[in-house]
């Protein structure tokens, strides 16, 4: 449980001995709302707001970008120990704009869930012809019209590097090893475009110098990490680069928006 559970943390201390509540978490980042559930304690409900406090922070600071990156501009909402699934500690519901986490398996997976939040409030900015359903990586696998622009040909550069090998003509290593692993399960789950992006995103935010593993966790040295459900090798450094570019390239778009 997360009252009791330690997580490993290396980063700037951003909050010294102050006592910070999910309505400050709310009001830094400007989220839309925050839920806790109602069987998650007052110990556990303290301590997850202080951990999703330095998580936020340091995604915050990896990605070079403003608050508003991680409320996706006020329109994000969040939930903690609510709406839990059987077998899922947590999950993004693009019909709500909303991602949550279970308060005993959900720390972890933080960065997975809020890049699928991304990927799906992006859809319609980066492609003129997709509903509100569709995710920007399905909706670039599938060939819709993107909107012109040179952030969105960076994030393209990343779905490419992520589904694509090198060349840029047969499907990636991290593709391959997904399918082959769906085939197994007779699920398709792994080898989703989302599914794909997402894990990428991970091992992307595992590799920053900041280290938080209630935001992030398992892109390494987990089974699925063994089964290379993660990317590895050549194709992670590309990956990483191209978020890099991406991140950099909007973190300094919206800083100037903000700036104005």
């Amino acid at each position: 449980m997360v009252a009791n559970r330690q997580f490993y943390r290396r980063g700037p201390d951003l909050r010294g001995s102050d006592q910070l509540s999910f309505v400050d978490v709310r009001k830094r980042f400007g989220f839309r709302s925050i839920a806790v559930g109602r069987w998650v304690t007052t110990e556990e409900r303290d301590r997850a707001a202080g951990l999703f406090f330095d998580a936020l922070c340091d995604l915050m600071v990896i990605l070079q970008g403003p608050e508003v990156l991680i409320s996706l501009r006020g329109s994000l909402s969040f939930q903690y120990g609510i709406g839990g699934r059987p077998g899922i500690s947590a999950f993004y519901d693009p019909s709500a704009k909303s991602f949550s986490l279970a308060k005993n398996a959900g720390p972890g997976a933080i960065a997975h869930e809020w890049f699928h939040a991304l990927d799906h409030y992006l859809a319609q900015k980066a492609f003129s012809d997709t509903s509100g359903n569709i995710y920007a990586s399905e909706a670039w696998l599938h060939n819709a019209t993107p909107v012109p622009h040179p952030l969105n040909d960076r994030l393209f550069a990343c779905f490419k590097t992520i589904m694509l090998d090198e060349e840029g003509s047969n499907p990636s290593d991290l593709v391959r090893a997904s399918v082959i692993s769906d085939k197994t399960n007779k699920y398709l789950y792994y080898s989703k475009p989302v599914e794909l992006c997402a894990r990428a995103f991970e091992a992307f935010v595992q590799d920053a110098s900041i280290s938080n593993n209630f935001l992030v966790a398992g892109t390494k040295a987990s089974e699925e990490a063994q089964r290379g459900l993660y990317p590895a090798g050549r194709q992670r450094q590309r990956i990483n680069q191209a978020f890099t570019e991406y991140f950099t390239y909007l973190g300094r778009a919206l800083w100037a928006d903000i700036g104005r």
